[in-house]
């Protein structure tokens, strides 16, 4: 009897330990696919951003425009693009992303140089 209760100690004690190592794994994925997500975003950004440096008027920077995220297949994510152009210098995309993935949301905010 006592090595069956001894055996029942093991095996939950085993029980919680792989319980905790899955939670942790499962953290750790969530980052690396928000990470992933957040860097696919912002090099669509910028992608856009150099398109379309080209072909846009003076009079439409320093406007915020809020890209579609889920055409890029990332589900509560969210990409924002302001392109300026300061008097002599190349121009700049300010670049913010968000993207959610359960409770946990990452979100970055960078400048970028648009020089050819």
């Amino acid at each position: 009897m006592v090595l069956v209760i001894m055996a029942v100690v093991a095996v939950g004690m085993v029980m919680f330990v792989l319980a905790a190592d899955a939670n942790m794994m499962i953290f750790q994925s969530d980052t690396a696919r928000l990470k992933a997500a957040q860097r696919n975003l912002t090099a669509s950004a910028l992608a856009w951003a150099r398109h379309n440096i080209k072909n846009t008027p003076a009079e439409s920077l320093d406007k915020t425009v809020n890209l579609e995220a889920p055409e890029l297949d990332i589900p509560a994510a969210a990409v924002a693009v302001t392109i300026t152009a300061p008097a002599g210098k190349n121009p700049q995309a300010q670049i913010t992303t968000s993207a959610t993935r359960k409770r946990r949301t990452l979100k970055s905010q960078n400048e970028y140089n648009l020089a050819q």
